[in-house]
């Protein structure tokens, strides 16, 4: 009877791994359940060594690199279907762009694939049912996921080290080996089980087996050891800044009035309850004022005026124009309580098509634009800066900057804080927010820093510097949380990707040296 369905090419090559795929979602957050990647990992290995045997009998009609890409085809696009599907609600605020949403649902998905494709069809061929192999599909599946954090504007979401976010003394590894080192272990870790199809005997089979779950568990005791040994260490910082984080639960709406923009404003001002004896900063999210520019809101400074005072600090995100080149950026501004300026950063990593439209002189003639409010794309920002005003350092990131590693790793060695910025709205009440969120834990852990952030609609939160969750305001709660927080300078951080590419080099020669033994 299984015999039966390994023989059925449409079953093996389009509907299994689509399932397969789209079953994945449930290992990242807000399910958790990372145990299903013990199963899915060591599937699709077993998957494709199966197709690689059946395309010489009985899948013969079809070349075998061409089941082989299929197969990765279908994996991919169930993997993300069912993983960035909540992106589509952003079409849903302007009625001009609801006919893209198949095009988003189907088009971005099968795209994002073909990292799934053409791996599984370079490395399918040299795949057999021996242990090294495992270390060769590892080296494929990691080295895929770095690809994609880097080709043309990267986007490093829902990478398999992701499904540990929950899980803080896993990852705490990773402010020693890096991100994607890290990725690397786990991938290999949830492959392991596959030696269970492994032509080994079964005592083998067992060792490995304990070896995987023992790896796991010194792994868990070094992070556990590591946060324990953080509370003391925090106690000792002598630097502290009262910071207070705001969340509005604004409405996402364009196109308001100044009458609107001074009711929101009169709002968030409520929510952030400044205290007059109190030293303060103020952090709200990226899209308090609705597309409203810096020098329109100054029509408000007495606003600020009347309801701060010299000690306080606000953070928030504007759009901020470059009067030379008629553009804008969108930008996160820190000001005093006179509403002046005193430290901007211009966003550097844009969404596309949110912020910016590629190929922008040709598509603007079909009439289209960027999702975002105005036709013209946001100006790109350049230089990454940290903000330094008073005991600060911080590391400002905006909206799904918090997924890429590079900041982290370029950062000012002075960084004693990371804040984040965005506009969750978009999204709905979808798993999205909470994916998001997730990113910023790992980022707190590889620099070893207290992270901030503030999200309209999205998980606002204090997070220290082990990924520990201290106050946080779910999606569409309205209000504010607070804490003196610790000032951490340190140089305990990853700097870059060198220990990743090491482990990649010892494991395409483990697999080399194996295989040219066996032959």
């Amino acid at each position: 009877m299984i015999e039966k369905y390994l023989n059925n090419r449409i079953l093996i090559l389009y509907l299994i791994p689509f399932l397969v795929g789209g079953i994945s979602v449930f290992s990242f957050q807000p399910f958790n359940f990372s145990l299903i990647n013990f199963i899915i990992l060591p599937s699709i290995f077993f998957l494709i060594i199966l197709i690689k045997k059946k395309s010489k009998s009985v899948y013969r009609k079809k070349p075998y690199k061409k089941n082989l890409f299929i197969f990765g085809t279908s994996f991919g696009f169930g993997f993300y279907l069912f993983g960035i599907h909540w992106i589509t609600n952003s079409l849903t605020f302007d009625d001009s762009f609801k006919i893209l949403i198949p095009f988003g649902l189907v088009l971005l998905p099968l795209f994002l694939s073909l990292f799934f494709s053409i791996t599984i069809f370079i490395l399918g061929p040299f795949l057999n049912l021996k242990l090294y192999s495992i270390f060769l599909f590892s080296v494929g599946f990691a080295l895929s996921d770095y690809l994609r954090a880097k080709i043309l504007t990267g986007f490093p979401w829902n990478l398999w080290a992701y499904s540990f976010s929950w899980n803080i003394e896993i990852i705490q590894i990773v402010n020693k080996i890096g991100f994607f080192a890290f990725n690397l272990i786990i991938i290999t870790l949830f492959t392991l089980p596959a030696i269970i199809f492994l032509k080994i005997n079964f005592y083998k089979k067992l060792l490995s087996m304990i070896l995987t779950f023992l790896v796991l568990f010194v792994i868990y005791i070094y992070g556990n050891y590591s946060i324990n040994q953080n509370k003391n260490f925090l106690e000792s910082i002598p630097e502290k800044y009262y910071i207070k984080v705001i969340s509005p639960n604004f409405d996402l709406e364009y196109g308001l009035s100044s009458q609107d923009i001074e009711k929101k404003l009169e709002k968030i001002i409520k929510y952030s309850e400044p205290s007059k004896n109190l030293k303060t900063l103020f952090v709200w999210p990226e899209g308090v004022f609705s597309g409203y520019s810096y020098s329109e809101l100054l029509q408000f400074k007495d606003i600020f005026l009347k309801n701060f005072n010299e000690d306080h600090l606000i953070l928030f995100g504007v759009n901020k124009q470059d009067e030379k080149l008629n553009s804008f950026y969108n930008s996160l501004v820190i000001v005093n309580n006179k509403f002046e300026i005193m430290q901007e950063y211009k966003k550097q990593k844009l969404v596309p098509f949110g912020e910016f439209l590629p190929f922008e002189f040709i598509l603007n003639k079909f009439g289209l634009k960027k999702i975002t409010e105005g036709h013209g794309s946001f100006l790109k920002g350049k230089d990454q800066k940290n903000l330094i005003v008073n005991q600060l350092n911080i590391l400002p990131l905006i909206c799904y900057e918090i997924i890429f590693v590079e900041f982290i790793q370029k950062a000012n060695s002075n960084t004693n804080l990371i804040i984040n910025i965005s506009e969750d709205g978009w999204f709905g009440n979808s798993i999205g927010p909470y994916q998001h969120f997730s990113k910023g834990i790992f980022r707190a852990v590889e620099q070893n820093t207290f992270f901030i952030r503030s999200a309209n609609k999205g998980i606002s939160a204090i997070v220290d510097n082990k990924g520990s969750v201290v106050k946080k305001l779910n999606p569409n709660e309205a209000g504010n949380i607070e804490l003196e927080v610790p000032l951490i300078k340190n140089d305990k951080k990853n700097k870059n990707d060198l220990i990743f590419f090491t482990l990649l080099i010892t494991y395409i020669f483990i697999f080399k040296f194996n295989s040219k033994n066996n032959e």
